[in-house]
């Protein structure tokens, strides 16, 4: 039961607990402050007029980066979202 919960999805994409919690945390992060930038962004229509989609442009560039680079390291992970 631990490791279901803990352990395996860290494993199945090639990191260990903590450094999945580290990469979840940043995104987590980043998402945040991208939604406190829509959010702001549908009050004021002129501010932050590209960071919401920069932001998620980003994400989806760093997490599709990672995929191919741990796919290259364990040819095992799948490259489909």
């Amino acid at each position: 039961m631990f490791n279901r919960l803990f352990l395996d999805h860290p494993h199945s994409v090639g990191e260990s607990y903590f450094e999945h919690q580290r990469h979840a945390m940043a995104f987590g992060a980043r998402m945040l402050v991208g939604a406190i930038a829509c959010f702001l962004h549908g009050i004021v229509p002129a501010a932050f007029t590209q960071t919401g989609s920069r932001t998620v442009t980003r994400l989806y560039d760093r997490m599709v980066a990672n995929r191919s680079t741990q796919a290259r390291k364990s040819p095992r992970i799948a490259l489909t979202p």
